[in-house]
């Protein structure tokens, strides 16, 4: 049986699985997203059960080699405090969007980084970039899972970006040109920001400053993407927050 230790984990999701267990969805830097049995976790004096809380940085150990493995071990690996409130919320949709666009048993250490990243961030006072971060995650998500296009080139044709000229992203066609009073389009100088900072060395501080000037704009051309790949249903999360914000 294959066994695992001390491997780096969040957990995204968990659900009853009998009386006293738990199914833990989790997000691991070296395995992907694994899904866990937890025995006995919801029993009082399990060493399980104050550990495996959502957006905090576990060191898991667990064995075997079907769909679901065995949880062995678990410890809290210290880090950023629980967020509250808005950052809450936004740890959760954040945890929704791992659950729905990542294959199970596929790894993305580089997605796991810029992940614990974010959390880091949002847990601390982010004075108004939240929405920045949340932009800048979706970005890299898109792009780590396959789907974002080239965003110095336009998608069908293959032609370079104007600086000047006005560029819309479609989730079938990829980046197009539009009417430069298109609401929801971006210059060519933003998306060739955007592209040159998703290849640098430190993508999420790259991509923020766009993503602090630009957000309205990107905000529904990124949420359509996601929405598309997820299968055309609206993030619980996302209709969640909705709900709130009218109250």
């Amino acid at each position: 049986m294959k066994r695992v230790s001390d491997e780096p984990a969040y957990v995204l999701h968990r659900y009853d699985w009998s009386e006293t267990s738990l199914i833990v969805e989790v997000f691991s830097r070296h395995h992907g997203r694994v899904v866990l049995v937890a025995k006995g976790a919801k029993r009082p004096t399990s060493s399980y059960r104050p550990v495996l809380l959502p957006l905090q940085l576990l060191r898991l150990g667990w064995s075997g080699d079907a769909e679901v493995r065995t949880l062995k071990a678990a410890e809290w690996g210290g880090g950023a405090v629980m967020p509250r409130g808005d950052a809450l919320m936004a740890g959760f949709y954040l945890n929704e969007l791992m659950m729905r666009l990542l294959a199970r048993d596929d790894p993305h250490p580089a997605l796991f980084d810029h992940y614990t990243l974010v959390l880091q961030h949002i847990a601390q006072p982010s004075g108004g970039r939240g929405e920045a971060l949340l932009r800048a995650f979706e970005l890299l998500t898109l792009r780590e899972v396959g789907v974002l296009p080239q965003l110095d080139l336009q998608t069908l044709t293959m032609r370079e970006l104007e600086p000047t000229q006005t560029y819309a992203l479609r989730p079938e066609a990829g980046l197009i040109q539009a009417p430069a009073d298109d609401r929801q389009a971006l210059a060519g100088k933003h998306w060739l920001a955007l592209q040159k900072a998703l290849d640098g060395p430190s993508p999420i501080a790259g991509v923020l400053p766009v993503c602090e000037a630009e957000g309205s704009t990107l905000k529904p051309l990124l949420r359509a993407m996601l929405q598309y790949h997820c299968g055309g249903a609206v993030l619980r999360t996302r209709a969640l927050m909705m709900e709130i914000a009218q109250l």
